[in-house]
């Protein structure tokens, strides 16, 4: 377990706001299937899905609850695209596969309708994003990227807003531009996971909780090793991100833990509420170091901004992030903060996500860097289908190149602060 784990979740809103999980109790013994899944989360879950449709047994390994992880914790934004630049993939890979990995990343959003449809998840669904910029500089250059969006990914639809109108998008003097995408929207992650979680045991897909895996045996066929017991399975997909600890260790030098943090506000009551987010959309600015919130279904902002590069948390984090949820909405200077918890993800260092495979029979999915809410259930829906072998799709995320983040393991964490530090300084500086 990652430093300060206990802390960051121990008083979250969306765990107070679930459903009591399914209380699936541990491998034990030797056991055998088709496909084994390390890791409950959505990508896991989203490929558990698809390859037990398709009639193979599938079991899926989770270290502590489904849903406990980033899956469970994160800022419930639903956003197409990718944590970095598609210019950063459209330079690797060309023109043709960028608008692939875009395409399927639209796809991703739809998929989230159609599961919470299918399977009747209430997961408290609000339609709308909203993408803020600070300052006229990042103003012109959201202007710019919703351009570039239309033209070369056709993707329209998207409306700007400038000038005094900001003010009637979002109560705050922050903002100079902003773009709302009608396609984006929010969620309760927990409930949706834990939906999904359902929706895949209903199937027939074995789920073991409190299972983690802590080493593998390859060869033609992948044992894996549990506390308690021994899967041994054709196909093994890794899905733990961080989790994965040591399981590994030839992919976990490419990604980083990074602790993100998110704050919920006491009930403001309906009209204001409103009064901050007319359009209840979610809203994420357009910083390096960025903030991000959004209107729960019952009233609350939840606040979601500071991170920690060296994976520990804010001594007092409640006042830590009521600090910058007030310096956004100065108006809610005497609104308490009720809940406050955090987690960890995946970065990469280019913030492209890393997926591909250790062997042939050994996939992997990794390097959401923050974006995953949508992409991890296309992820999983991919990896199912090179799984089945039909990697086209898979094969195109593959191809994106990584590396290591400097420093080995005792310098590299040193060496992100200061990088990021950096990074801090020139949002300050406009």
């Amino acid at each position: 377990m990652l430093a300060s784990e206990d802390q960051l979740t121990r008083n979250s809103y969306y765990s107070a706001t679930a459903a009591p999980g399914g209380d699936h109790a541990p491998l034990q013994g030797a056991q055998h299937c088709d496909v084994a899944i390390v890791g409950a989360g959505l990508a896991g879950l989203s490929a558990a899905i698809d390859l037990r449709r398709a009639g193979l047994d599938v079991v899926v390994l989770e270290g502590m609850q489904a849903g406990w992880g980033a899956s469970g914790r994160n800022g419930g934004q639903v956003l197409n695209g990718l944590a970095c630049d598609m210019e950063v993939v459209r330079r690797q890979l060309g023109v043709a596969a960028a608008r692939a990995i875009w395409d399927m990343s639209v796809e991703a959003v739809q998929l989230i309708h159609a599961r919470r449809q299918e399977f009747a998840i209430d997961c408290h669904w609000q339609e709308g994003f909203l993408c803020a910029a600070i300052g006229a500089r990042r103003a012109r250059a959201l202007r710019s990227a919703t351009e570039a969006l239309e033209r070369d990914y056709g993707y329209g639809g998207v409306q700007l807003i400038e000038g005094p109108a900001v003010r009637d998008w979002i109560a705050s003097e922050r903002y100079q531009g902003l773009s709302f995408d009608p396609h984006g929207g929010h969620l309760h992650p927990l409930r949706y996971t834990q939906g999904l979680a359902q929706a895949a045991v209903a199937l027939g897909v074995r789920l073991y909780e409190n299972s983690r895996a802590v080493r593998i045996t390859r060869g033609a066929q992948v044992l894996v090793h549990t506390a308690q017991g021994t899967l041994r399975c054709a196909q093994l997909l890794l899905a733990g991100n961080v989790y994965l600890e040591d399981l590994a260790p030839e992919i976990g030098a490419r990604i980083m833990p990074v602790g993100t943090f998110i704050a919920a506000s006491a009930a403001l009551g309906a009209a204001r509420a409103r009064a901050l987010i007319p359009s209840r959309a979610a809203v994420c600015d357009t910083q390096f170091v960025l903030d991000y919130f959004r209107l729960s279904a019952d009233d609350r902002l939840l606040f979601g901004g500071r991170v920690s590069y060296s994976t520990l948390a804010p001594r007092d984090l409640t006042a830590a992030m009521r600090r910058r949820m007030v310096q956004v909405f100065p108006q809610l200077g005497e609104v308490a903060v009720e809940y406050a918890w955090g987690g960890y993800v995946d970065i990469t260092m280019n913030r492209a996500p890393d997926f591909g495979r250790i062997d042939p029979n050994i996939y992997y999915l990794q390097g959401f860097s923050g974006h995953g809410l949508a992409l991890t259930g296309i992820a999983g829906r991919i990896a199912a289908e090179a799984i089945r072998g039909t990697a086209e799709r898979f094969d195109v995320f593959a191809r994106l190149r990584h590396r290591a983040f400097p420093g080995g393991p005792a310098l590299r964490t040193p060496l992100l602060i200061l990088a990021t530090s950096w990074l801090r300084l020139r949002d300050l500086l406009g």
